[in-house]
Formats: structure tokens, C-alpha cells, sequence
């Protein structure tokens, strides 16, 4: 059948229920189709049909679109999903016999039609078979930001759009990291919104927004809205960071946060959240030019080799009511700050300030994962530095290690002021291991000078090794292979030989 001989399916966003928000396309649109669909729960009120009511003629052919489950269980042998399935299917079924007899078709669509819209499964079905046009609408987010009167994401912000329906778990962590955001979906799902909003400590700045435009609407703080009273249209609102007010509640804390070993690619969400909330941001200068600039954050860097002074700095702003995110590389409980923080917390005028530490992906496990599974079975961690140890303690560790046979993962294993510590622990360990044993050498994992190599323990050269670099020597298990692709992986298996 020729495009000519079939009718036009539109999909027309109406706004998010204000029938003076429709566009005028919508309206052009309404008027020139023969059929207009809409869908409906069984009580067969529509929204849509009464956002557009004013613009329908007598003689314009209705189609209801009756949802068979809406929230309630059903008796379908596919369940939920297949009554909706065979509900969609028959559907676009009855519009596809009006396109085919040339009629045009307009289906509404609350908000906008290809967000989170009924509409969109009549698309799925229908757009490869009939020509369509998509008109859009005003979301239900943008009009909510609009009766709240409060900017929603400003500069470089990002939104991120939810449904309320996301298990508790996944909305935390989204909501922990996210500038700005929407949850939709409510209803039901409301207290496990709050809950995530609390856990991940956003429910104070969370607005709650009821049927954005219409007759019924309301706006509050979502702290103090009855979870009895809300429907199903109704959405959480957390605005833009941008202008909101920090350092002002009086509480004051101290987090540490691990970095990874790189880019934004390596933070954890629980870290993401915390950069974002924190008042000043604390560290060693290259750290610290990781995080990325938010408005009304203070940014305090300093040298590498000041790590006390530095906690103390954090701790005395946690004092005066701010709230400091000490930020490290890597894991910060790994060669990093939390120790140094933790000293100082512990002694006079420090111990009731409270200190977090929230985790990072270490350097060793990045540069693990590089090459395959070096550290599959047991192994030590060892820094290389005697800035803050004695040469000789490091040398009595390499030895013990190496004779129980342990995977070693070295940090720290030379700089401009140290070039020969690499070639002394190479010696130290050859009495042990033979000099075929797998050594990877990972330098800036995950940033755009990353490199990756394994070589023989015997050809272990310092010359080749900087701060930038770990180092992790196989044990006697370690294995290294070359697969079907030409890549060289290194592994240890969990299983070791009986003695």
C-alpha cells in the first residue's frame, strides 16, 4: 500500500496539563486528524482527552485505549508484562485498521510523547509502517522547575531524570552523584524515594511537586509531605547546587575520599556525591585538579610532602562548621590521606570533629585488571619510599614476603630522589624468585600516559620505573599466556600446590 492511500499517525505531546501550555502544532494537529486516541485506566477518565477537550469536534472519532492492569495484580498467564504486551499490540492494531483506511490519527500524550509516554509503544509498532510525526510537548519536569520558580541545572550541571520505580539501592547511589534531578513516578514508590533521598543526604534540599500546572497542584518541601497523601503524579525536584547555600548548617565534618587511580571514569558514586556536597575541597594540587569546579566550592592545594599540615587544615575547617572532602589518589587509606587525617583526629583539638572515609579503586587493582589477574591469590602490599620508613624495614618486608611466596604489589618505587631503592628490592627478591617470574609495570593507569608492560624479573629496569608507576611481582604460581587475539595476560591461580 502507497504512503498516498494510508493515513498520518501523530503522537502529540499536550504539556504537562495545562491546556493553555499546548503548542499551537498540537493544536493544528488535533484539528486536522480523524481519529483521536488517548489512553485511559478502567475508570475511563483520560487526562490527556481533558487536557484537550476544548479543540474536540463532535464528528472527530474516538478511540479509548483502556489499560487492562494498572496497579493491581492480574490473572494474565504472562503477568504484568504480558497483559501490557497484548494490550499494546491489540491497540496499535486498532489504530493501524483506521491508517489503513486513510484516516489520519492523533494520539495524545500527557507532557511530552517519547518521555516516559504511552504513546511511545504505539510509535515502536506503528512508525516503520505508517508516515509520523512526533510533536513535542512541555515536559512534566520543565513545568515543575517552572511552578517551583528555582533554576533546575545551571553551567555545566548535569540532570538526571528517574523513575521512582529504580530498586532503593540504585536511587541512592544516582542521587548521591547527581547535580541536579528529577524523580518521577511516585505514588506508591514515595517512602522509598525519601529513604534513598536521606541516605544519600539530599532530602533537605528535596522539593516535592503535585500535578505541575493543573487545578490540584501543590508544592513543599518533600521532608514534610505524608507519604499517604501522594499520587501518582507528583514528582521529587532537586534543583540546581549552584546558588544553594553552603557552610550555614553548622555541622562540620571531615570525609576523605579516594580518587582512583585516574579520571572521573575511576570514582565511585558514593564519591562522586561527596565531592559534590562538600563546602572546600583539600589536597595535593595534580589530586585536586581531578575534581571538577562547582560553583561556591573553596579549593585549597598544597605540596605533596605536607600531609600533616594539610589534615590539620581540613580539621580546623570541619571546626568552624564546614563541611572538607580531603581528596587522594587511588584509596585513601592505601599509602594516601586517611592516615594522616585520622593522626590528627585523634589527638587534642580534633577528636569530636567527625572524619569519614569513603573508598577508592587502588592503583594496584587498576593496574591488576590491565594485564588479567596478577593478584588472584594471596599477596602484600609494600611502599618503596623511605621518606617515612627506614630502608632496612623495607628490606626485612621484601624478603619476608617474597620467602612466603606472596603476589607483591610495590608502591611508591622511585622519584627525581630516589633511583636505586627498584634495583636493591630486584636483588632482594631474586634470592627468592626466579628470574623468569611475571613483573607488570603500570604507569598512569586510566590517565592518557598510561602504559602497561610484564617483564622477567631479571630484566626489571629501574631506569624504567617512576612515581607514576606500580609495580606487582608474580609469585611462583604466576602464570602469563598469550591468547587467540595476541594479548598477553598475567594471572595467579586460587588454587596452590600442596606441599
Amino acid at each position: 500500500m502507497s504512503e498516498q492511500q494510508t493515513g498520518r499517525l501523530y503522537g502529540v505531546g499536550l504539556g504537562p496539563g495545562d491546556p493553555s501550555l499546548m503548542t499551537v502544532r498540537a493544536v493544528e494537529v488535533i484539528a486536522e486528524a480523524d481519529v483521536i486516541a488517548y489512553h485511559s485506566a478502567r475508570h475511563g477518565r483520560s487526562i490527556a482527552r481533558s487536557i484537550a477537550e476544548r479543540h474536540l469536534r463532535p464528528d472527530h472519532i474516538e478511540e479509548r485505549l483502556v489499560y487492562p492492569v494498572t496497579t493491581e495484580s492480574t490473572d494474565h498467564p504472562g503477568g504484568y508484562r504480558g497483559a501490557m504486551e497484548e494490550f499494546y499490540a491489540d491497540a496499535a492494531a486498532r489504530l493501524a485498521a483506521h491508517l489503513d483506511a486513510g484516516r489520519t490519527v492523533a494520539v495524545l500524550a500527557e507532557g511530552d510523547p517519547l518521555f516516559y509516554g504511552s504513546y511511545m509503544h504505539m510509535h515502536k509498532r506503528l512508525a516503520d509502517r505508517y508516515p509520523t510525526e512526533v510533536v513535542p510537548g512541555v515536559t512534566s519536569v520543565s513545568a515543575a522547575a517552572a511552578r517551583l520558580g528555582a533554576p533546575l541545572v545551571e553551567g555545566e550541571e548535569v540532570l538526571t531524570v528517574l523513575p521512582g520505580t529504580l530498586p532503593e539501592e540504585e536511587l541512592t547511589a544516582r542521587l548521591a552523584t547527581a547535580d541536579a534531578a528529577a524523580v518521577m513516578k511516585l505514588g506508591r514508590t514515595f517512602p522509598a524515594v525519601r529513604r534513598a533521598l536521606e541516605r544519600s543526604g539530599r532530602l533537605a534540599d528535596a522539593r516535592y511537586v503535585e500535578r505541575a500546572t493543573m487545578n490540584a497542584e501543590r508544592t513543599a518541601p518533600l521532608a514534610e509531605v505524608d507519604p499517604e497523601s501522594v499520587p501518582y503524579f507528583s514528582m521529587a525536584v532537586l534543583p540546581s547546587r549552584v546558588d544553594a547555600p553552603r557552610g550555614a548548617s553548622g555541622a562540620g565534618e571531615v570525609v576523605v575520599i579516594g580518587l582512583g587511580p585516574a579520571g572521573p571514569l575511576w570514582l565511585t558514586p558514593e564519591a562522586r556525591g561527596e565531592l559534590a556536597a562538600a563546602d572546600d575541597l583539600v589536597g595535593y594540587t595534580t589530586y585536586l585538579d581531578r575534581v571538577p569546579v562547582r560553583p561556591g566550592q573553596r579549593r585549597h592545594s598544597s605540596d605533596n610532602k605536607v600531609e600533616a599540615v594539610r589534615a590539620e587544615f581540613a580539621l580546623d575547617l570541619a571546626r568552624r562548621g564546614r563541611r572538607v572532602a580531603v581528596v587522594s589518589s587511588g584509596d585513601p587509606g592505601v599509602f594516601a590521606m586517611a592516615t594522616a587525617v585520622l593522626e590528627a583526629a585523634c589527638e587534642d583539638p580534633y577528636r569530636e570533629v567527625p572524619v569519614r572515609i569513603v573508598p577508592g579503586m587502588t592503583a594496584a587493582h587498576a593496574a591488576a585488571a590491565r594485564v588479567g589477574a596478577p593478584l588472584g591469590h594471596d599477596y602484600a602490599v609494600i611502599s618503596l619510599s623511605d621518606r617515612l620508613k627506614p630502608w632496612e624495614v623495607i628490606a626485612e618486608r621484601l624478603r619476608a614476603a617474597a620467602a612466603a611466596d606472596l603476589v607483591l604489589a610495590l608502591y611508591n618505587p622511585g622519584s627525581r630522589s630516589r633511583v636505586w631503592q627498584v634495583g636493591k628490592a630486584r636483588e632482594l627478591l631474586l634470592e627468592h624468585r626466579a628470574p623468569d617470574t611475571p613483573v607488570v609495570l603500570g604507569r598512569d593507569i586510566g590517565g592518557p600516559g598510561e602504559r602497561v608492560r610484564t617483564v622477567r624479573l631479571a630484566d626489571l629496569d629501574p631506569a624504567q620505573v617512576d612515581m607514576r608507576t606500580i609495580i606487582l611481582v608474580g609469585s611462583s604460581q604466576t602464570r602469563t599466556a598469550r591468547r587467540g587475539d595476541g594479548t598477553e595476560v598475567v594471572w595467579t591461580p586460587r588454587r596452590y600446590p600442596e606441599a
